[in-house]
């Protein structure tokens, strides 16, 4: 898993794109910071870059530095969830443009999966973590089911966890809107 970790690393610090493991389904990653690897992300998804991807961070507390304004329900979802839970917060910063859905809210995971707790935590900046497939296409329960066409599109592929065949779900995602407003988008 080092190994994986200290490539993939490499691959992000350069404006790649990987394919990885995350406390879901295999995700395509970049840096979140990284306007052309995002744009890189979209294009090989297929995808129109007005419907927004998710980020992943190590840490709650780095929620700070990507939203202003954290509300205070979020620390309680986090800390209450038994399975990943991805909050759309408003008032995204520091991210690249276009990672900010059109209402300026961004999609945030706090993982807690080995391989991409580490990542994220070395990389110490959020990470895209988007379903490794095509726009409209189903999303992949486990590494098999990713499409040559997404393998072939990024710059490193991860080995860790790849033969696993547990089938694995997307995340729960919740909107937290002004006045404390909760909206749930997927259970």
């Amino acid at each position: 898993m080092k190994e994986d970790i200290k490539k993939a690393f490499d691959v992000l610090v350069a404006g790649g794109l990987i394919l990885y493991p995350t406390d879901t389904i295999w995700g395509i990653g970049c840096d979140a910071t990284n306007e052309e690897a995002v744009r890189r992300v979209y294009e090989l998804k297929k995808r129109v870059d007005s419907k927004a991807l998710i980020t992943l961070v190590d840490n709650p507390v780095k929620l700070d530095f990507y939203i202003d304004g954290v509300p205070d329900v979020a620390w309680d979802l986090i800390e209450l969830s038994d399975k990943p839970l991805t909050i759309i917060y408003d008032n995204a910063r520091n991210v690249a443009p276009n990672m900010v859905a059109e209402d300026g809210s961004l999609a945030i995971r706090v993982t807690k999966e080995e391989f991409s707790h580490e990542l994220c935590k070395r990389f110490r900046k959020a990470l895209v973590s988007t379903s490794a497939n095509i726009s409209g296409e189903p999303a992949p329960a486990n590494f098999d089911e990713i499409s040559e066409d997404i393998k072939k599109g990024v710059d490193y592929i991860v080995s860790y966890r790849q033969d696993d065949r547990s089938k694995s779900k997307a995340s729960s995602i919740i909107k937290l809107g002004k006045g404390g407003e909760v909206k749930i988008i997927r259970e």
